[in-house]
């Protein structure tokens, strides 16, 4: 590798201090690179544009978190890019990084000592509808407003499944298994697996459970009418940002989307070891 790009939250690399090292690190060793801004804090938003990724690009380098990456992947997911993380937060699943092993890995991505891994992405469209938003770590409909029960009708592959009572519900890939599924009861998984998680949150139901479905599933999950009041609506974030509201009587489909995301790894620790390190337990 020797062309690179740098995805950079400005919130967290202030004054590009770090972005502008690395920069400098590369081109002195034969390297290109540039850097992009992308960073969102309340109602302040910067994004970089596809057109600012040279078609030539061999790898992006994200510094942030894991927030960042995930906003990065699904932006660049189009152009198939391998990226990296660089945590500059706290606790990061995805990123594997940190600032001070970051120059000793780039002189490996240099040298072509790395190792490759692809994650699904999920793709989700309301029914009726042909414009479809894209998610590395979950799809999650919640209660807009005033916290509350939500009736939720799930089918798979247009078969119905099952009914939840729940504060909500979240479709996870297994990337997104350590993240509010892994807080909302769900099971963890391993990020290289090819599988969708349902899981509700809060349920109402002694017996509602996680479900573990096949990628190749299309989920459906429609939301059911309680109050019998105008206005009634919930929430769906793709990674928690939210995208549209859902009316009673709407839903929602969910499907593996048509590109996987690219991930670059130096290390060769399996993803317990990187599990058991971040969470600071023993499994």
């Amino acid at each position: 590798m020797q062309k690179f790009v740098l995805v950079t939250n400005t919130y967290k690399d202030k004054n590009l201090h770090l972005s502008r090292e690395i920069v400098t690190y590369i081109q002195k060793r034969g390297g290109e690179a540039k850097i992009c801004i992308s960073s969102i804090r309340g109602e302040e938003e910067k994004n970089f544009s596809l057109s600012e990724i040279p078609e030539d690009t061999d790898c992006i380098l994200v510094l942030g978190g894991d927030g960042t990456l995930i906003r990065a992947a699904t932006k660049v997911e189009s152009l198939q890019i391998p990226l990296i993380g660089i945590n500059l937060g706290t606790l990061g699943y995805l990123c594997e990084l940190e600032e001070q092993s970051v120059f000793d890995a780039i002189d490996r991505l240099m040298a072509g000592e790395y190792m490759m891994e692809e994650r699904i992405m999920l793709r989700g469209w309301k029914n009726g509808e042909t414009k479809q938003r894209l998610a590395l770590n979950d799809v999650v409909i919640h209660w807009a407003g005033d916290l509350s029960m939500l009736q939720l009708h799930v089918y798979v592959n247009e078969k119905f499944l099952t009914t939840y009572h729940a504060d909500g519900i979240i479709v996870a890939t297994p990337t997104g298994s350590t993240g509010y599924n892994m807080s909302a009861g769900g099971p963890i998984v391993d990020p290289r697996a090819k599988m969708l998680l349902l899981t509700p949150i809060n349920a109402h139901d002694l017996n509602s459970q996680s479900i573990v479905l096949n990628s190749q599933d299309t989920v459906e999950i429609k939301m059911g009418s309680r109050r019998f009041q105008e206005g009634e609506q919930a929430v769906v974030g793709f990674d928690g940002d939210t995208a549209l509201h859902l009316l009673a009587g709407e839903s929602m489909k969910i499907s593996l989307a048509s590109h996987v995301v690219k991930i670059c790894k130096i290390s060769n620790e399996s993803f317990l070891e990187i599990l058991q390190k971040k969470m600071q337990c023993v499994l």
